[in-house]
C-alpha cells in the first residue's frame, strides 16, 4: 500500500521517532531490541488509514506493510485489519483472522498487539472454538502469549470471562511482564465489565500465586481495603 507508506514518510518527525524508541525499548536487550521507528504517533496513524476502513481487506495490498521493518508501517496495517475485522463479512474477517496469525513474527510489540488481537482474534474466535487461544498461550513467544490474552478482551466486552480466567491460571507462572501486566489488564476489565463477585472468588483462590504486576493490575478498580487485602496476600 504505496500510498499509505508515502503518507507515513509525509509526516515522519525524527524527534518523535527518538521519543518513540526509547519508550519501546528498542536499545540492545529492550523487548523492542531492532525495531524501527520514523516518528509518527498512532492517533496521526488513524487518520491517515481512515479511508481504508470502507474498503474490503486484500492481503496482497498491505503484506508490505504488514511485515515491514518500520514500526509504524506494520502499526498501519494492524489499524487497517483491526477496523475491517470489526465491519467486514465473515469472509473477509476470516482472511484478516488467518493472515493475522500466519504474520505474528511481525506483531512483535506491546502497542501492535493491543491495537489488534481483540478485535482480529478475539472478535472471530467469539463465537467458535477458543482452542487456537490456548495454542497461542502455549508459545514460546511473548508476543503471542500477550495476543491470547488481550484477544480476549472482545470476549469480555461480550460478557464472557470464562477465557480470560482460564488463561490467567495457565499463565500464572509466565516469566514476563509484558504477560503479567496483560493478564492483570484483562482480570481487571472482567471484573469491572461484568462481574466484580466473579473477579473476588477468583482472587480468593489465586492472589497469592499471581505475579506482583499482574496482581496490582487487577485490583486496581477495587475499593482501596479490597486492594490491601489481596496485595497483602501475595
Amino acid at each position: 500500500m504505496q500510498v499509505v507508506r508515502d503518507a507515513l514518510v509525509a509526516v515522519a518527525d525524527p524527534e518523535t521517532a527518538a521519543v518513540l524508541e526509547r519508550y519501546f525499548q528498542v536499545r540492545p536487550g529492550g523487548y523492542g531490541e531492532g525495531d524501527h521507528f520514523i516518528g509518527v504517533k498512532l492517533s496521526t496513524i488513524r487518520s491517515l488509514v481512515a479511508d481504508q476502513r470502507e474498503v474490503a481487506f486484500v492481503p496482497a495490498d498491505w503484506l508490505d506493510l504488514l511485515r515491514s521493518s518500520v514500526h509504524e508501517e506494520r502499526l498501519a496495517a494492524l489499524v487497517v485489519m483491526a477496523e475491517r475485522a470489526t465491519r467486514g463479512p465473515d469472509p473477509e474477517r476470516q482472511l484478516i483472522y488467518e493472515t493475522y496469525l500466519a504474520s505474528t513474527r511481525w506483531i512483535d510489540n506491546w502497542d501492535l498487539v493491543d491495537v489488534s488481537a481483540a478485535p482480529v482474534v478475539g472478535g472471530w474466535l467469539l463465537a467458535r472454538d477458543r482452542t487456537p487461544l490456548y495454542r497461542l498461550a502455549r508459545s514460546p513467544v511473548v508476543w503471542e502469549r500477550r495476543i491470547a490474552v488481550v484477544a480476549t478482551h472482545r470476549l469480555i466486552r461480550a460478557g464472557q470471562t470464562a477465557d480470560t480466567y482460564r488463561l490467567a491460571v495457565a499463565l500464572r507462572a509466565d516469566q514476563e511482564d509484558l504477560v503479567h501486566k496483560a493478564i492483570g489488564w484483562m482480570l481487571r476489565e472482567a471484573g469491572h465489565r461484568v462481574d466484580q463477585d466473579e473477579l473476588l472468588r477468583f482472587l480468593d483462590v489465586y492472589a497469592p500465586e499471581l505475579p506482583r504486576t499482574t496482581l496490582r493490575y487487577a485490583v486496581e478498580r477495587l475499593p482501596p481495603d479490597v486492594r490491601r487485602r489481596y496485595r497483602h496476600l501475595r
